[in-house]
């Protein structure tokens, strides 16, 4: 046994130091399923409603909540308590077998989209919401019999192969060799930054004109003007987008989307991964936008960050046992019991609870203190949000150009613990997005106080006022 192996083996024994696991990290981790934005990364030891903890007992104000994923809070004890009743009971099962929990959490949220969009439809469960998002192309290719499919510049779907193929930054793609059915990304509307540098009050929707021109004659390579038919089966969408820096379109934009998309009979799949369980103040983002996607894929929020789970709702005449028989897909773990409990729980939470006023109230006090930032520095180039999910783009003293190396500092700053803001030493978790990486998306808990947003925007300001003189 050498000097390694006698260290990890006795750390039952004695608790190794932050070093010490930093080095065991750097030999033996794969830096392929995580991020390593600072030489030394964060080690945190506990979490607790909207704080972090690290090994050192120095709190952190958390923002991002692991990308929208713990929409209510660390340590939940009702959801927590769920979960671990579920451990004692019927912890595994395999998913050829049907368990209480599977059925009742796929009734509930079918029935909620059925009273929300008059739709009947079913829901299909699976882990990840990569893996759910390939299952929704399997309900489009198996509809349509094709595979080619529209998405967004902007837009994020997932890392797996496919995902990756439809998620518009081929960062994520250009190790992996060629992807044949890569999708044909169209410029989301964008207004801060129009990729066609028009201004939102006076062009007229200029980009979705520029999408339905492409339908104008068969020689711009997507339809067939003799038979109408459309070389491409679906249009992935996300109503505010997440990694892309929480963009949010205009109002009637996606309604007017979704008169071109029915006229060449292509499906509208609705990405709610980030955006899904009342995080933009509505159980689903797009019900801001009055439109009714024909598949909705959704993950994240579900199990509050617990035991993953994902799924898949899609209209019946897509996913009834007649055209989608069992098989049709698998995962081992697809609606595992420990999730669906959680996931279970969550909606009984959702119900019991008014998050639909409450989130919209929260997210109008944050942006009225987050404008005030933006009054004193003008670095502070764009301030938006939808309920609880926030942006704040950062840009060059003119307001306009994307600040990168700004953003980069407020962040390993607000990771440093060493912020005095609340009269004590603390940490910001901030979670940086957008076309440039340039924008802070914010995700806080649902149940974030009036006093945590005020500590939050001192401590976001404090960052920024030493990151300007580090950068200046």
């Amino acid at each position: 046994m050498n000097k390694t192996q006698k260290t990890v083996s006795s750390s039952a024994k004695k608790q190794l130091s932050r070093d010490e696991l930093l080095k065991l990290e750097y030999q033996y981790c794969s830096w392929g399923d995580t991020v390593h934005y600072v030489e030394k990364p964060n080690i945190f030891a506990r979490g607790k409603g909207s704080y972090l903890y690290d090994d050192d007992g120095v709190e952190y104000l958390d923002l991002q909540m692991i990308y929208s994923a713990v929409n209510f809070g660390y340590g939940n004890e009702r959801l927590n308590n769920a979960l671990k009743k579920q451990i004692d009971s019927l912890p595994q099962l395999a998913c050829q077998y049907l368990h209480e929990e599977k059925i009742l959490l796929a009734s509930r949220i079918a029935q909620r989209i059925e009273r929300t969009f008059e739709e009947k439809g079913r829901v299909h469960f699976n882990v990840g919401g990569a893996q759910a998002l390939e299952d929704s192309m399997k309900l489009v290719r198996n509809r349509t019999g094709r595979n080619l499919v529209f998405a967004f510049m902007g837009g994020y779907h997932g890392r797996t192969l496919a995902a990756s193929a439809i998620t518009s930054s081929f960062r994520y793609r250009e190790r992996y060799g060629h992807f044949g059915d890569r999708a044909l990304f169209i410029p989301f509307p964008y207004c801060f930054r129009c990729f066609y540098g028009k201004s939102r009050e006076s062009c007229g929707m200029y980009c979705l004109k520029q999408f339905e021109k492409l339908f104008e004659t068969e020689y711009y390579g997507v339809v067939d003007k003799k038979t109408n038919l459309c070389e491409f089966s679906a249009f992935y969408i996300e109503a505010l987008q997440g990694t892309g820096g929480y963009v949010i379109p205009p109002q009637e934009y996606f309604g007017e989307l979704k008169k071109i998309l029915d006229q060449y009979k292509i499906l509208l799949v609705d990405d709610e991964i980030q955006m899904g369980f009342f995080r933009t103040g509505k159980f689903w983002s797009i019900e801001h936008f009055g439109v009714t996607p024909d598949i909705i894929v959704f993950a994240k929020a579900l199990t509050n960050g617990l035991n993953p789970l994902s799924g898949v709702w899609a209209k019946e005449y897509l996913i009834s046992p007649k055209v989608f028989p069992a098989g049709s897909t698998h995962s081992t773990f697809s609606s595992n019991p420990l999730g669906t409990a959680a996931g279970l729980e969550t909606m009984k939470l959702i119900d019991e609870s008014d998050f639909a006023a409450e989130v919209p109230r929260k997210g109008r006090y944050f942006i009225s203190r987050l404008k005030s930032l933006q009054k004193k520095y003008p670095e502070v180039g764009d301030v938006d949000g939808l309920g609880l999910a926030l942006r704040i783009e950062m840009c060059q003293k003119d307001g306009y150009a994307p600040n990168k190396k700004l953003t980069d500092a407020i962040v390993d700053i607000g990771l440093s613990g060493k912020l005095s803001a609340g009269g004590k030493a603390r940490g910001l978790i901030l979670d940086v997005g957008g076309y440039y990486k340039n924008v802070f998306t914010l995700a806080p808990s649902f149940y974030i106080t009036e006093k945590e947003i005020d500590l939050g925007v001192d401590l976001f300001e404090e960052a920024l006022v030493k990151a300007l003189r580090k950068t200046s």
